[in-house]
């Protein structure tokens, strides 16, 4: 059928034909439930590594309710560490990673979306950050950065001369020159050829790529976008799968279904044509009575409630777990939360 579908010319939606016959990435999801709920915050970006301890850490985006989501991601949000002994939880709060410097500095505000890994023998925990909360400048002065440490628990020490790996491209020919969302949520994979591939989102809700020989960088970034989307994508997560480049993102506007996610897939890591369904609405995992919900972010009138920011706990290799947090607390609480799922 993806033959087929070459030959006719029109390979995303006959290939999705195709694959919608058979059981997709999203189908092997189950809903375990909550995995973070804090009293007094908004919940978000919930990346996941497990430790040295054998335990299962999450750093997660949070900021306090009366600040709402927006613009409280924007101005309050600071990276918290919460801890459990098993990938369900419960996870209890530890300590606070990262936050906003305050400061002069490029990340002085919103300290969020972290995505951390556990490379070598260090802890490496990457996150957005920028210099304005206030629209304008924000979103366009959104930049990247890095923190490494010897343990979960940190201390994070900030690489280089302030943390910063990536801002938008000063080459004027570059896809995301003066990029209206400037690079923001990262997604690191470590090559298995060596080396490092760190995916973004930047303009017109693609995703970018920029690589580097070592982790702390510096990191090099392609002059096009790396996705063949023309509706809004985001969130990106980074894994190999069954020996090919994988890219766990949202589907915010319906290439395969609005309010799901999208699993695309590369030979290369550098084209990613390909895709399937990644993950389906909250609704089709757990029974949901929206009448009852609590809506913190997106339209109130929303027939179903959406996944946000995934990240996958890798486990022998193999995505085992997903974490999510949601603009819907589907349990109709004063604050977002995030759920977590597990592969079957």
């Amino acid at each position: 059928m993806k033959k087929v579908c070459y030959l006719l010319g029109f390979l995303p939606s006959c290939w999705l034909a195709a694959s919608a016959q058979q059981d997709t990435f999203a189908d092997r999801w189950k809903y375990v439930g909550i995995a973070v709920e804090e009293t007094g915050y908004m919940i978000w970006g919930t990346s996941p590594v497990i430790g040295d301890d054998g335990k299962v850490h999450l750093f997660v985006a949070r900021w306090p309710c009366e600040q709402k989501v927006d613009p409280g991601w924007r101005s309050h949000s600071e990276i918290a560490h919460y801890v459990g002994q098993k990938p369900e939880g419960p996870f209890e709060f530890s300590d606070v990673a990262i936050t906003g410097t305050g400061e002069d500095t490029w990340d002085r505000y919103g300290a969020h979306n972290p995505a951390v890994h556990k490379i070598g023998n260090s802890y490496v925990l990457l996150y957005i950050g920028h210099t304005d909360y206030h629209q304008p400048p924000h979103p366009s002065n959104q930049c990247i950065g890095m923190a490494v440490s010897e343990s979960p628990y940190g201390p994070w020490k900030r690489v280089g001369k302030n943390g910063k790996i990536l801002a938008p491209p000063e080459n004027e020919k570059y896809w995301n020159h003066k990029a209206g969302n400037g690079v923001n949520n990262p997604a690191l994979l470590q090559h298995p050829d060596g080396g490092f591939f760190l995916y973004f989102k930047s303009e017109e809700a693609k995703m970018g790529l920029a690589v580097a020989e070592q982790v702390v960088g510096p990191y090099v970034q392609l002059p096009f976008p790396v996705t063949a989307n023309e509706q809004r994508i985001e969130d990106g997560y980074a894994f190999m799968y069954q020996g090919k480049f994988a890219l766990l993102t949202t589907d915010n506007h319906g290439i395969i279904e609005a309010g799901g996610g999208l699993l695309w897939i590369s030979d290369d890591g550098i084209h990613f044509r390909d895709y399937m369904q990644g993950f389906k609405r909250i609704n089709d995992y757990t029974n949901v009575d929206m009448s009852k919900v609590a809506v913190h972010y997106g339209p109130e009138n929303r027939s179903y409630a959406k996944f946000e920011r995934p990240q996958v706990l890798m486990i022998d290799n193999k995505p085992s777990y997903l974490y999510v947090p949601s603009g819907t607390n589907i349990y109709g609480g004063d604050c977002t939360v995030s759920y977590v799922l597990k592969m079957r």
